[in-house]
């Protein structure tokens, strides 16, 4: 097939489509002082030798943030991975993200989407579980999606506390299905408003989002408000952190009807916040509705174990008005990591790992709430992360810990404006020491010291 390039027309009109002028306008968001304006600085003529060696030399100006002491979350999380993880994941017969299209030639992978399924299944306490998500945010907007067409409602009520990329990403997603979506306020204690969801419930809502924890590391209650959500026809869709599910009761055990998160926190990488995989699982009763495909266990002509692709309901596999999703891959490698770290730990180890991570974020909490100046901004209980209340700007707080070689959290105001200013969102995982404790408050202290001076 030849390659088929946009013309100058075609350009115009996608920019004139998305209201920008060039094609530069599209990369505003990186800052100038990001933007390569040259060709890089390499001399011609150079052997290869040289040129790699040239390019390492441009790369070690880097810092990526596991060379510093890194409290960062949001999302995205450093945790321990054993080395079997990724000897496993890279063995040929499982190096693929592609669709298994051929089943009778595709038993490994499939028997390994199997094994996802079930973990995620476990985990959630909902009967069914697919593959094929993109991330925590895209499988989110899917949840969505999967509720107005189950409901046949079109307003869907998102927490205020949600993770603004989540939110960003479900906007998207649903800007062409005429959804409409409402912010429901948090407390003072971070939680949602339950007496704001209740006035909110009526015959056009499709169904209420909780994440829990939610972005400011809050513990929700859908215990409080699930009944209220049934009884109005909406549906519950809980976005949970996978390994808080180690301590905290899961959905399926408080009445969610579908269940989303980020495998990210299960044996994967950083990385530069991608690529990512999502999850997904829902009650028996909707099964029909599941985006991305969902691999069960069969017996062969023969007797023997079997794996086989038994919904597969994207719009390359059956008529599109009947497709429930366009989702193409099914995140297979990333999803294989997650699968092999779950099993290594077992029940007791991914237990252990939940009770450390709590632990550490609370030891942090109160040597942080101790520090002149510094207190928690949230009454709620957390799992492994929390707002802090700065005596300054966050940003400045973080450009004074980034000098001492410490990332000490995520600004609030990036998301939430000039009223969360003096918020920084911090985390702890078991990755996290005393030592590394110490570090951050004392840097801390003296981006503190530095403001009274």
């Amino acid at each position: 097939m030849p390659y088929t390039y946009h013309t100058e027309d075609d350009r115009r009109a996608m920019l004139e489509a998305l209201g920008l002028k060039t094609e530069d306008d599209l990369l505003d968001v990186i800052p100038d002082k990001y933007r390569l304006r040259a060709l890089l600085p390499i001399e011609r003529g150079r052997t290869e030798p040289e040129v790699l060696r040239q390019l390492a030399r441009l790369a070690e100006r880097n810092t990526p943030a596991t060379k510093l002491t890194s409290f960062l979350g949001g999302g995205i999380y450093e945790h321990t991975v054993p080395s079997a993880v990724k000897n496993i994941a890279s063995r040929p017969e499982l190096a693929t993200a592609y669709t298994p299209y051929q089943p009778e030639a595709s038993q490994g992978t499939l028997q390994v989407i199997f094994e996802f399924q079930t973990h995620i299944s476990r985990l959630a306490r909902l009967p069914v579980a697919n593959a094929s998500m993109y991330d925590g945010a895209s499988a989110l907007a899917e949840a969505c999606l999967m509720a107005a067409k189950i409901t046949r409602r079109d307003v869907v009520l998102l927490p205020h506390a949600l993770n603004p990329r989540y939110l960003r990403v479900v906007r998207s997603y649903v800007s062409g299905q005429k959804i409409e979506l409402k912010s429901i306020a948090s407390t003072d204690a971070g939680d949602l408003d339950v007496a704001a969801i209740k006035r909110e419930l009526n015959d056009r809502v499709a169904a209420v989002v909780v994440q829990t924890p939610n972005y400011f590391g809050v513990l929700e209650r859908p215990w409080d408000f699930e009944k209220d959500v049934h009884a109005a026809g909406a549906l519950l869709v809980a976005s949970v952190d996978p390994v808080s599910l180690s301590l905290l009761k899961p959905p399926g055990e408080y009445g969610a009807d579908i269940a989303v998160g980020e495998c990210q926190p299960l044996g994967n990488d950083m990385s530069y916040g991608g690529p990512l995989v999502g999850f997904m699982a829902c009650k028996q009763e909707y099964i029909r509705q599941v985006p991305g495909r969902l691999v069960s266990a069969t017996k062969d002509i023969d007797g023997r174990d079997a794996y086989v692709l038994t919904l597969q309901t994207r719009e390359q596999h059956i008529r599109r008005e009947k497709a429930t999703s366009n989702i193409c891959t099914n995140q297979g490698l990333l999803a294989t990591r997650a699968t092999v770290y779950v099993s290594l730990l077992g029940e007791h180890g991914f237990t252990e790992l939940g009770r450390v991570c709590h632990e550490r974020a609370l030891k942090l909490a109160g040597m942080i709430g101790a520090l002149d100046g510094y207190s928690l901004h949230h009454r709620g209980p957390f799992f492994r992360e929390f707002v802090v209340a700065c005596p300054m700007d966050a940003d400045m707080v973080i450009d004074a810990a980034r000098k001492q070689g410490v990332l000490a959290g995520i600004p609030l105001s990036r998301y939430f404006g000039p009223s969360a200013r003096n918020l920084l969102l911090v985390t702890a995982t078991d990755r996290h020491t005393d030592e590394d404790f110490e570090k951050l408050c004392g840097a801390l202290s003296r981006a503190a010291l530095v403001k009274v001076g």
